[in-house]
């Protein structure tokens, strides 16, 4: 089923690979890349549930555009562990304008597909792990 104002479409190993980070926590992150010419986002890389925020960012392309998605664990006020699930949008500046334009006309309807995304950040610098909150 391919996005009307991108034309991309969304593998199904993408929507199975979230329902496993999301229900059995069986990986850290999932990097996402857009196949332009198969014109459809895939699934570029698993982390293990081991790996960790600086093994993620390795991952990201330093000139080129991807999705991603990242389990952040973290322990609250009172002490109590808790979890939430980022998307986010990795646009370095120096990857080119016509990627940017594709995986930003992209972008919404895909997180859509990704039922249970509690946090967006577009990121544009490895170091960035704040990013701009959505």
């Amino acid at each position: 089923m391919a996005n009307a104002a991108s034309g991309m479409a969304v593998h199904d190993e993408c929507k199975l690979k979230f329902l496993e980070l999301k229900a059995k926590r069986t990986h850290r992150f999932i990097v996402f890349k857009i196949e332009e010419k198969q014109k459809q986002v895939i699934v570029e890389k698993l982390g293990e549930p081991t790996e960790s925020y600086e093994d993620f960012t390795k991952c990201l392309p330093a000139d080129e555009c991807r999705y991603a998605v990242y389990d952040f664990d973290f322990l609250t006020a009172e002490n109590v562990p808790k979890s939430r699930i980022f998307f986010i949008a990795w646009s370095p500046d120096t990857s080119r304008i016509r990627s940017k334009m594709i995986y930003a006309s992209s972008k919404d309807r895909f997180k859509r597909e990704l039922d249970g995304i509690q946090v967006e950040l577009q990121a544009t610098d490895p170091r960035d792990n704040q990013g701009k909150v959505a």
